[in-house]
């Protein structure tokens, strides 16, 4: 059973856990059941149900050490906050080979019932920056 956490900086090291546990049932209770979610999996997912079927049960088997990295930003003032910072996790490539895969995430906490919980989250891999991304760059186009 997953003990509410009593500070936002608390909240995510419960949700870091849950990830490398895949206790998709723990997770459950760090998020508001209207919560909203943007993946690297789903591109948006509204309601819990929606989020754990469409995102965490297809990511969370797949990675390995799922950790946040030192320094993430924890904002709080009243009943809400905001996290974001950088993640890592290890995932095994095409290969067959494990690699670690870099992203961010951003969480949007409220406090409920003296609860902390996520009413939305968002990860993202980290953007590549290359034509195949972005598109090429004209060549009359003014670089500042």
């Amino acid at each position: 059973m997953v003990t509410p956490a009593a500070t936002p900086e608390q909240w995510l090291q419960t949700f870091e856990a849950a990830v490398r546990a895949r206790d998709f049932a723990g997770g459950r209770t760090l998020f508001a059941t209207d919560a909203v979610a943007f993946g690297t999996w789903a591109r948006a997912v509204a309601g819990l149900d929606n989020i754990v079927r469409e995102q965490w049960e297809n990511v969370w088997p797949r990675i390995r050490g799922f950790h946040f990295e030192p320094g993430a930003h924890v904002h709080a003032a009243g009943d809400s906050a905001w996290i974001a910072g950088g993640w890592l996790t290890e995932v095994t490539g095409p290969d067959g080979r494990p690699f670690t895969r870099p992203g961010r995430g951003t969480f949007v906490l409220e406090r409920r019932g003296g609860k902390w919980l996520a009413v939305h989250s968002h990860f993202s891999l980290l953007p590549a920056q290359s034509d195949s991304a972005h598109g090429r760059l004209p060549s009359n186009a003014a670089r500042s």
